[in-house]
């Protein structure tokens, strides 16, 4: 065995594979030293010696200068001729270079280089100058607008936890399966991999409050999570088929819990905790391909079964469309559709039994409804399903959902939407309106669902009421970027798709993206849809958080700043600013300060507002033909409306009924395969442009 020793490493009974931040060779050996207390563990590696000198632009020698290898705590300083000598072993392939005024020197040589001259130059950096962010006509960092929200919803979802979803497309965030209740004149919101909750007082701007019950570092926490609030307690429980403890607090936002049961007796995955307002408390659960989603009463006292335990439904795709698996409800060979999700809403007098389908992966993702006069039925299949749907759009899916109530006594649904881009369980949350009507039929309403709303500080009762009236600005502009990372191009930042994104070469401050909105608007607000690319970060931590400056000019030329979020510290992936008064402005560019993690990064840059200019035409040619061999499948079709960006195309059964969308951008037909056998549907759609929408069509009956 030949070489000497570079370093001696201390360990506690583990050889270590690494020597100043670089792997070993596999022809390299490890020394055993027995020693008092551990083992020391030495690398015997082969080592030289490499020289050269450190001079700056003018070939004039720099004395003092430090010679490193990157990661390494490996160096020496140059003598008064420039020279260095410094040890080496064939990992050592990056120096690194120090001098005072000059920008740090990153080179690389090759394994047979044993002499390096190393060329300094002048100092580029600048230095960061911190001050408050500055408030302006259009926004108040301190007090800023917050009468409506868009969604995705703008929460501080947590990232994955360092397991098998994320070793293939590295870290991500993620949040489903979310529900949520009032507790204490406020909105709680509780979801998948949290580790705590959010909650807010209208809706729009939302806190974190950490209450973590993870045991393990890959674990999810808490997984499709289930509460209730009886009298000032509000308790909690997660996903289990092996048993977890029910968790009780008086004072959630403390993060402080104790355990109402030290172990759960059912296997109720995805449970839903439903308490009546005759007392009793009823548990609803199940996630499969194969089996009905049940319920039971349980106990109060020790959340033990005290009745019969019920089959509540099963899925029928051979009947229902939307609830066959695949994208567009297109794949009946792979697997059969999953259901999960239980979900339980009373409303006068009536039980409204939801449940999520076919997966959570697609973007026809929904879910369904049963209604029955008793808590454990019979349910009966609600003729208007699925409940909530939402195929088309920016954000796309609303299944596994909870169903709230406001302060005003107007109804919220609370859903996934899928992105599963990196990862099948990839998600995001959305938030809609959703109310009974006057013959009891629950719906959502999704129609510019991923447009602004206005928040719960606004008593509407009729959900499609909630829309602003803001259109779309920015749908396919031409944008322009300091940079570009390979694939990801810019025109990704206006295609409307969330599962495209852009990304800069870097993270660094100074990264900026320009749209040109192809004349002048007047914008109300703005929504930025971070994306990771190259992020290293796994599970939460205290200092993720989004800095950025918003300009907009009439030529492109000269800047005026609108949104200052300098001095940020909030987690905001995807932040939606809404102004404090109209904007016109033709360009905005957004110039970033900081990201968490990685490069600058957005999936999309949503600009909202309105043009001058006429409404778009009603639609001419509106034909839905239902396939005469398999009923649940129609397509759809309509000539393209001078002007028109996108369309909503409405339906449901009956024509004062249309209770669902399917927002469809850049297209004349869509390919529709969600309709329930036996049952007639009717359609009509709507034009989209930037000064608005258009009348609604003529009504289609199939």
């Amino acid at each position: 065995m030949t070489g000497i020793v570079k370093k001696i490493l201390l360990s506690s009974g583990i050889a270590f594979s690494a020597l100043a931040g670089n792997a070993l060779p596999p022809d390299d050996s490890i020394k055993v030293v027995k020693g008092q207390v551990s083992d020391y563990y030495i690398p015997v590696v082969n080592q030289y010696e490499i020289t050269g000198t450190v001079v700056d632009e003018q070939g004039n020698p720099l004395e003092g200068a430090t010679v490193m290898f990157f990661s390494s705590p490996v160096h020496c300083n140059t003598d008064v001729e420039g020279r260095y000598t410094l040890k080496a072993t064939d990992n050592d392939v990056h120096l690194y270079v120090y001098y005072p005024g000059k920008s740090f020197a990153d080179v690389k040589r090759a394994v047979a280089d044993r002499q390096v001259k190393i060329v300094m130059r002048p100092e580029k950096h600048k230095s960061v100058q911190r001050q408050p962010a500055q408030a302006t006509r259009w926004y108040d960092p301190v007090h800023p607008v917050t009468r409506t929200y868009c969604n995705p919803m703008n929460i501080s979802y947590n990232y994955e936890p360092y397991n098998n979803n994320v070793q293939f497309g590295g870290s991500f965030r993620s949040s489903a399966d979310p529900m949520g209740l009032t507790y204490k004149d406020e909105y709680f919101l509780f979801s998948t991999n949290q580790g705590g909750f959010h909650y807010s007082k209208n809706l729009s701007d939302w806190e974190f409050a950490p209450a973590s019950f993870q045991r393990r570092p890959t674990d999810d926490d808490m997984c499709a999570p289930a509460a209730f609030v009886s009298g000032d307690t509000l308790f909690y429980t997660g996903s289990t088929y092996e048993g977890l403890p029910v968790w009780y607090s008086t004072s959630p936002k403390s993060g402080r819990f104790k355990r109402a049961i030290e172990r759960n007796t059912l296997p109720s995955w995805d449970p839903c905790l439903f308490l009546d307002d005759d007392g009793k408390l009823y548990l609803y659960y199940g996630s499969s391909n194969e089996y009905p989603l049940k319920g039971v009463e349980i106990s109060r006292d020790d959340f033990r079964p005290v009745s019969k335990i019920y089959d509540i439904m099963m899925l029928r795709p051979e009947e229902h469309g939307w609830e066959r698996f695949g994208m567009n409800n297109d794949d009946e060979v792979t697997l059969r559709p999953f259901t999960e999700g239980a979900y339980m809403t009373k409303h006068d007098g009536k039980y409204y039994f939801q449940y999520g389908a076919p997966g959570t992966e697609f973007k026809v993702y929904a879910d369904g409804v049963y209604v029955s006069d008793s808590p454990l039925g019979p349910f009966t299949y609600q003729q208007h399903n699925p409940m909530s749907y939402k195929p088309g759009g920016f954000v796309q899916g609303v299944g596994h959902s909870g169903t709230f109530q406001d302060l005003k006594g107007n109804y919220w649904h609370v859903g996934t939407c899928m992105l599963s881009l990196k990862y099948k369980f990839e998600r995001r949350i959305g938030l809609y309106p959703t109310a009974f009507d006057p013959d009891g039929v629950m719906y959502s309403t999704t129609a510019f669902g991923d447009y602004p709303y206005w928040n719960a500080d606004y008593d509407i009762k009729n959900p499609s009421d909630r829309f602003t009236g803001w259109m779309l600005l920015s749908y396919e502009k031409p944008v322009k970027v300091s940079s570009t990372d390979s694939i990801y191009s810019a025109s990704n930042l206006t295609d409307e798709n969330m599962r495209t994104y852009w990304a800069a070469k870097t993270g660094e401050p100074g990264e900026w993206v320009e749209i040109d909105l192809g004349g002048m608007k007047h914008i109300k607000a703005i929504q930025l849809n971070y994306y990771d690319h190259k992020s290293v970060q796994h599970n939460r931590a205290n200092d993720l958080y989004y800095q950025y400056r918003i300009y907009s000019s009439d030529n492109g030329t000269d800047w005026t700043l609108v949104v200052d979020k300098s001095d940020n510290d909030k987690d905001v992936p995807h932040d939606y600013i809404e102004l404090s008064e109209t904007l016109d402005a033709r360009y905005l560019k957004l110039e970033n300060i900081h990201v968490p993690s990685g490069n600058f990064c957005l999936s999309e840059f949503r600009i909202f507002g309105f043009a001058d200019g006429e409404k778009p035409l009603p639609v001419r040619n509106f034909k839905v033909v239902r396939d005469k061999q398999d009923k649940r499948n129609a397509m759809i079709s309509w000539s393209p409306s001078s002007g028109a960006y996108g369309y909503n195309i409405y339906y449901g059964i009956a024509p004062e009924k249309l209770y669902n969308c399917i927002t469809v951008n850049g297209a004349d037909h869509y390919d529709f395969r969600g309709l329930d056998l036996g049952t007639t549907y009717y359609f009509a759609i709507e034009a989209l442009n930037e000064s608005g929408r258009s009348a609604l069509s003529k009504v289609v009956k199939q």
